[in-house]
């Protein structure tokens, strides 16, 4: 059965200036014509003026005066009220999505998203992207997503700026992105041979992302990166998204050394904390507090077992001097990228300024 679509007017017209230009077409006044059919000259002006509904009663002596049917005059006034209502619904629709941008204008952060590609720039498509990505059916509950507090752990400097709304934006694009990945299944047990791998691919560094991202995805991890956000100094995330873990990353940092850690951090949250508890959630913007701070001591121990374990990093610690030449040396021994080696030298002994030939650049 075919349906015909029904397109809103720009402006609904009334019986009443068809009308006007039928008697206009026949030379007859409009004083003239409201004595012939019985009717105050005002009262057909109204009409004429859209003000005033022409009635069945009206519609057949207008068929009596004009020789036009009763019919399509009703015809004409029902359609006539038929658009009054579609335009007035359409300008509510209207005032319906400014006030909503309006809120999301103040609680998402609507550059980024254009950059991203979340926006395109229709605002009814655009309100719809904002209710998707952030799992609400109004834009009111935005506000309430902001002063609830969650708990997710983020690495990051609490010497920075943060912008609540932005790490929140940030947040809900990675669970997004996230819930759209479909994964291998996941199996914690396995999670010492992806971090013996891993390590390979840090030490080859050839499209590591890429690479990191393949390996972590065959292990039943969800691998996003998310997009630079202005105060948002977050480098890595570990959540659940449906059956499986998710690491989210910001690439704040283009180094081999970073991104090796931050991976590991990251892992070391799900083989610590979130691989037998799907229901928590970890999140604190100033990131204080002790239970927090031993979240990230635990994860941070974990990363730097897992690329340079302890009994490497006392031979390391034994070397006469970390020149090139030694740091080398160990990382072909070992299979550990030097760069990586090099970032934990500096970090542990706080030497950043020692001259080095090692290219610490993420390739």
């Amino acid at each position: 059965m075919e349906t015909q679509e029904n397109h809103t007017p720009f402006k609904a017209t009334h019986p009443g200036y068809l009308l006007k230009d039928e008697l206009e077409v026949r030379s007859i006044s409009q004083s003239d014509f409201a004595i012939e059919i019985g009717i105050h000259k005002t009262m057909l002006n109204e009409i004429i003026k859209g003000k005033r509904p022409i009635t069945a009663d009206l519609a057949l002596i207008l068929e009596r005066a004009l020789e036009i049917p009763a019919d399509y005059w009703m015809r004409f006034q029902t359609q006539y009220e038929l658009d009054a209502a579609r335009v007035k619904e359409k300008n509510v629709q209207k005032f319906g999505n400014i006030d909503a941008w309006k809120i999301i204008k103040e609680h998402v952060p609507v550059s980024y998203f254009k950059r991203i590609g979340y926006f395109v720039g229709e605002i009814v498509n655009d309100i719809a992207k904002v209710k998707d990505v952030y799992g609400i059916n109004h834009v009111e509950e935005l506000p309430i997503l902001l002063a609830q507090p969650e708990y997710q752990y983020h690495k990051k400097s609490d010497k920075l700026k943060i912008s609540k709304k932005n790490v929140l934006a940030w947040n809900v694009v990675a669970k997004y992105e996230a819930k759209r990945q479909a994964v291998e299944e996941f199996k914690p047990d396995y999670l010492p041979k992806l971090c013996e791998e891993l390590q390979t691919i840090f030490y080859q560094n050839s499209s590591s992302v890429e690479e990191v991202g393949s390996k972590l995805n065959q292990y039943g991890i969800k691998f996003v990166l998310v997009s630079k956000l202005e105060q948002t100094p977050i480098d890595g995330y570990t959540f659940w998204s449906e059956n499986n873990p998710s690491i989210a990353l910001t690439l704040r940092h283009s180094r081999i050394d970073n991104f090796a850690f931050t991976i590991m951090h990251e892992i070391g949250h799900i083989d610590l904390h979130i691989k037998n508890d799907r229901e928590k959630q970890f999140f604190d913007l100033q990131n204080k507090g002790p239970i927090i701070e031993q979240f990230e001591k635990d994860a941070n121990e974990y990363a730097k077992d897992k690329l340079i374990p302890d009994r490497i990093w006392e031979e390391i610690r034994e070397l006469p001097d970390f020149s090139d030449a030694n740091i080398h040396r160990i990382a072909s021994k070992y299979t550990i990228n030097p760069a990586i080696i090099l970032g934990r030298i500096q970090h542990d002994f706080r030497n950043y300024n020692s001259i080095t030939l090692i290219d610490k650049k993420l390739n």
